[in-house]
């Protein structure tokens, strides 16, 4: 570092007669976004597969294999496909079509088998996997720097790709096998070239914008909000133009070419499902469906139920297509969440705010509030035409901020991905900092950079559960935000590299929240109710001292029928049931004594009891955990503690008095 006197040497320093040629500098753009993959990637070497990774690889092989679409049909068909690319170069076999999970696309089980209960080399497949979409996010980041440079310079264009490169939330999501990142590139790319065109006609950046539009829309479905963003790209537009040239010949432009980005977005869309309507491959559609009946995804749709059923009708788009597009739609009313403690089904608004908050480093925080304050103070009077370049860059980050806010789906901070970009290039303002004839300036903004970098580095490779200072950093992040925030089934061998060397030989029990396996992990362990419920059959087990092992999603109990506060009518339910626990255990242990049991009961009705109080047990259980300290901390996302048959007794036992003294002796110690 200089000091102020060494600095001033510089003010007096003429600058060089050459600088670096744009070859070089574009050459070293290239170099720090593919450095961004690499980083993303090797950061997941020792990761466990998360929840989505499965279904999208699995269900990529079956659309690239054999052109059945029914398999995960919400998720975007190229992301899937794209991921599932190292598979169908090595040849890599389905499981059979004759098994129940198959015919009913059932995903997760159907996924299950392929990866862990097959031949297949599912950590070399997933790395790959994984790699085919660090790529993507490494040209996102070159996005980021052409659309700076064009703004700020060079110096911009770095800062902003800076930013990008060691920002962990892309590190967490831009390597893993998902369409999050692959939807960031077509939104900040789609919005790119549809403004482009619009400012210089012309058949090639026409046909380039219509089939980015046409890719956008099979890379996920959230590519319907490039509509409005485009009508307010026009509308800038078209404002502009009405004033020197009248209104006629824009608005006839403008009508013909939505015609054609309709046109060709429609023929790549069939494109991608092979032209057929039927998601069905006719060699293997008898007996087959979709996971769930078409009947039951558009009840209670409301409006869009008719135009839905009225393009299916009329064959108009992939059947699998409006099959997916009608998912996202009923999934997206109502969905449990978690935030700071509370728990809801249809979202707030300050979700979104909140994580973007603490899953940010503070350092980027700071510049990118600044850059954005500084473009505004820049504009001065002449504000509104300074920004008219801008038109795409707020179009995009408007109307996904408005509709993000209204959301009731609350499961990630990734879902707000697509905004960060225009905020790293806006920081790009502080480009013009760096510059040694600007000293202090220059120090600012190296030093937030160099914070921004360390921060990140710091967390590798729990980039995942990164949370800053706000939150109370990674250690407690699982009290603020749960599920793709931090805790999305990661950190399996991190558990098992913890019990070989602080529980070797202990009876562990295990409440996992993904789609690995812990069993492909090396984790012996009594499982516990897990979400998704995938792999072999969960079987009733009774509970004994030892090693509890529990992901922060489960241990707040999100998707649980028993979440929030712990109620008398539930005490009175979990009591009534464990009065029954070794019938209820016997039932699903032991076959002679089942068939004993049926006679007093039907099947039907032994299994929701079980299911009752195996919910009930592990949520009481959760209640008193939570205000005890773990034993560990595995990478934010796992939490283990080690019971005592007393404690154990405590907590899922003896009285609701028991319970709550337990729970009031267990703070008290914790007090200071």
């Amino acid at each position: 570092m200089f000091r102020g006197a060494e600095f001033s040497k510089f003010k007096s320093v003429p600058r060089p007669a050459t600088s670096p040629s744009a070859g070089f500098l574009i050459t070293l753009a290239v170099l720090l976004a593919i450095a961004h993959a690499v980083l993303a990637v090797t950061a997941t070497a020792d990761k466990s597969m998360t929840s989505d990774e499965i279904a999208h690889l699995t269900a990529g092989h079956a659309y690239n294999t054999r052109s059945d679409f029914r398999l995960q049909p919400e998720n975007g068909n190229l992301p899937q496909r794209w991921a599932a690319l190292p598979l169908l170069l090595a040849g890599a076999p389905l499981p059979p079509t004759t098994l129940a999970s198959w015919r009913e696309a059932d995903i997760w089980n159907y996924g299950h088998t392929f990866f862990y209960e097959h031949t297949l080399a599912a950590g070399w497949f997933l790395f790959a996997g994984r790699a085919m979409i660090a790529l993507i996010s490494a040209a996102t980041g070159l996005l980021i720097f052409f659309w700076s440079r064009a703004f700020f310079g060079w110096r911009g264009a770095f800062l902003s790709l800076v930013l990008f490169v060691f920002c962990p939330a892309f590190l967490a999501h831009g390597a893993l096998a998902t369409s999050d990142v692959v939807m960031v590139f077509f939104f900040l790319a789609g919005v790119g070239a549809w403004w482009r065109h619009l400012e210089y006609p012309g058949g090639f950046g026409a046909a380039l914008s219509a089939i980015t539009l046409g890719l956008a829309c099979v890379a996920k479905f959230s590519a319907v909000l490039l509509g409005p963003m485009f009508a307010l790209c026009a509308l800038v537009w078209l404002i502009g133009r009405v004033r020197s040239v009248g209104w006629r010949a824009p608005l006839g432009r403008l009508a013909r070419t939505s015609v054609l980005h309709i046109i060709v977005a429609w023929g790549v869309i069939w494109l991608f499902y092979g032209f057929r309507f039927s998601a069905f491959a006719p060699a293997l559609a008898e007996g087959a469906s979709f996971n769930h009946g078409w009947g039951w995804l558009v009840s209670d749709l409301g409006w869009p139920r008719a135009i839905i059923l009225r393009l299916r009708d009329w064959q108009a788009l992939p059947d699998a297509f409006l099959y997916g597009f009608t998912f996202v739609i009923q999934f997206a009313k109502a969905r449990g969440a978690f935030l700071n403690g509370d728990y809801r089904v249809t979202g707030w608004t300050a979700f979104f705010p909140y994580a973007f908050l603490v899953k940010n480093t503070l350092p980027s925080l700071l510049l990118l509030v600044t850059g954005v304050i500084a473009i505004v103070q820049l504009g001065g009077k002449d504000l509104l035409r300074r920004l008219r370049p801008w038109t795409p860059l707020l179009a995009l980050f408007s109307v996904y901020w408005a509709t993000s806010l209204m959301s009731h789906l609350n499961i990630g901070d990734r879902h707000i991905l697509p905004t960060y970009p225009v905020l790293f290039i806006a920081a790009g303002a502080f480009g013009a900092w760096l510059d040694l004839r600007r000293p202090r300036a220059a120090f600012l903004v190296g030093a937030l950079v160099l914070w921004h970098v360390g921060a990140s580095w710091i967390s590798r490779p729990n980039y995942i559960a990164y949370f800053n200072s706000i939150a109370g950093g990674q250690e407690n992040a699982w009290r603020h935000l749960v599920d793709s925030s931090l805790d999305w089934g990661q950190d399996l061998p991190g558990l098992k590299a913890w019990l070989d060397t602080h529980a070797p030989g202990e009876r562990v029990f295990l409440s996992y929240f993904g789609t690995g396996d812990p069993a492909y992990e090396g984790i012996r362990a009594t499982p516990l109710l897990s979400l998704p419920e995938v792999g072999p059959r969960h079987r009733g087990q009774a509970l004994a001292p030892g090693v509890y092992a529990i992901s922060a999603t489960m241990l707040q109990q999100v998707y649980s029928p028993a979440n929030g506060a712990w109620t008398l009518a539930r005490e009175k339910e979990f009591q009534d049931l464990r009065a029954i626990e070794p019938q209820l255990l016997a039932y699903q242990n032991d076959a002679a004594q089942r068939n004993v049991l049926v006679h007093d009961a039907p099947a039907e009705k032994w299994e929701f009891a079980w299911r009752r109080y195996d919910w009930l047990r592990l949520a009481r259980l959760c209640h008193y955990l939570r205000v005890r300290p773990a034993e560990a901390n595995i990478n934010g996302s796992i939490l283990v503690y080690r019971l005592s048959t007393e404690e154990l007794a405590g907590a899922t036992g003896g009285t609701l008095h028991d319970w709550e003294a337990l729970i009031e002796r267990t703070v008290n110690q914790r007090a200071p």
